[in-house]
C-alpha cells in the first residue's frame, strides 16, 4: 500500500494519520488453533483471557488479558501495540469485570468490530472475533471461568 495516496508525509518510522481500510477486510473464515495455542488457552488462570491474532501483520501473536484495563493502539505505549496505519493511536480498550471482559472503541477512525458488527462497546464471549484495523483477534476466556459458569448455570 502506498502511503502517499493517503496524504501521509514524514518518515516511515512514525505515521501520524490513520488510513481507512476497505470493507473486504471484514469478510473471511474463522480461526483454526494449533496445539500450542490450544495448550495456552487451557492453561489460562481464572480472571484472564487470551487474544490470538488470526489476521494482520502480527498473525499468530498472543496477548494475555489479565489486567483491569488493557489499551490497544498504534501508540508505542499501548499495552497491545498494533503497528499498522489502519489502527488509531488510541484505538480501543479491554476491560475486565470479574471473570468477563468488555471491549470499548475509543472513537477510532476505522472503528472496532465485534463478530463483524461495528460497536462502541461489547461484552466478549468465548470464540468471538474482534477486528481492529487490519487485525482480526479471537477472544478466548479462561476455561476455569467457562467451566464454573457452566456448572453454576445448570
Amino acid at each position: 500500500m502506498e502511503l502517499a495516496g493517503f496524504g501521509l508525509g514524514g518518515s516511515s518510522d512514525e505515521v501520524e494519520s490513520t488510513a481507512v481500510f476497505s470493507s473486504d477486510l471484514l469478510s473471511e473464515s474463522g480461526p483454526q488453533l494449533n496445539t500450542d495455542e490450544q495448550k495456552a488457552i487451557e492453561a489460562l488462570p481464572s480472571g484472564s483471557a487470551l487474544l490470538i491474532v488470526q489476521r494482520g501483520p502480527n498473525e499468530g501473536s498472543r496477548f494475555l488479558l489479565d489486567q483491569q484495563m488493557t489499551s490497544v493502539g498504534r501508540h508505542p505505549n499501548a499495552d497491545i501495540f498494533l503497528d499498522d496505519v489502519t489502527v488509531s493511536r488510541r484505538h480501543a480498550e479491554f476491560h475486565r469485570h470479574g471473570q468477563t471482559f468488555q471491549v470499548k472503541d475509543l472513537a477510532s477512525l476505522n472503528g472496532t468490530y465485534y463478530d463483524g458488527v461495528r460497536i462502541e462497546a461489547a461484552m466478549l464471549e468465548d470464540g468471538s472475533e474482534i477486528q481492529i484495523g487490519k487485525f482480526r483477534l479471537t477472544f478466548y476466556a479462561s476455561r476455569a471461568d467457562l467451566n464454573s459458569a457452566g456448572a453454576g448455570g445448570e
